[in-house]
């Protein structure tokens, strides 16, 4: 039976940037051996509903007409990813009021969190800090390698 919009899917899969470079992968070996693995991560297969915007457009139209077992390579143009990567998304903030926001002093690869977003520092000077908030993964060509292990 091959997946149709609106199906429950299960897929192991493995992301890769167009050099070959794993970034994600729901297989633990891949992970450890590419030394992206997570402590705290269980690896398990990804389950999401076809269609329902759960995961990114490129990944989602992917696994439309396959069947359970099958495996295939995609790529992924950022647009139909992470979006590409958008200079409207970097903000420039008074260093002494995110530091009194923040509670402690702005630091390069500070990991922070809005209300509505969350970003990288990516620059901080005397005066300036400036923080990035588009998707780590925007701009980028995407490759996946998926396979179908389960639908519902």
């Amino acid at each position: 039976m091959a997946v149709t919009k609106g199906d429950s899917v299960k897929v192991e899969y493995v992301g890769r940037f167009e050099d070959g470079e794993a970034f994600d992968s729901s297989r633990e070996e891949v992970a450890v051996e590419a030394e992206i693995a997570h402590p705290n991560r269980e690896y398990e297969p990804l389950e999401f509903e076809v269609g329902a915007g759960e995961v990114v457009q490129g990944f989602d139209d992917a696994v439309v007409g396959m069947e359970e077992g099958e495996t295939k390579e995609v790529t992924v143009p950022p647009e139909k990813g992470y979006g590409e990567h958008s200079e409207e998304n970097v903000v420039e903030y008074d260093r002494e009021e995110f530091r009194e926001a923040l509670g402690q002093e702005p630091e390069v690869g500070m990991h922070i969190h809005t209300q509505d977003a969350h970003g990288d520092v990516i620059e901080v000077d005397e005066d300036t800090v400036i923080v990035d908030f588009n998707h780590e993964l925007a701009g980028e060509t995407l490759v996946f390698e998926i396979e179908v292990v389960e639908v519902a």
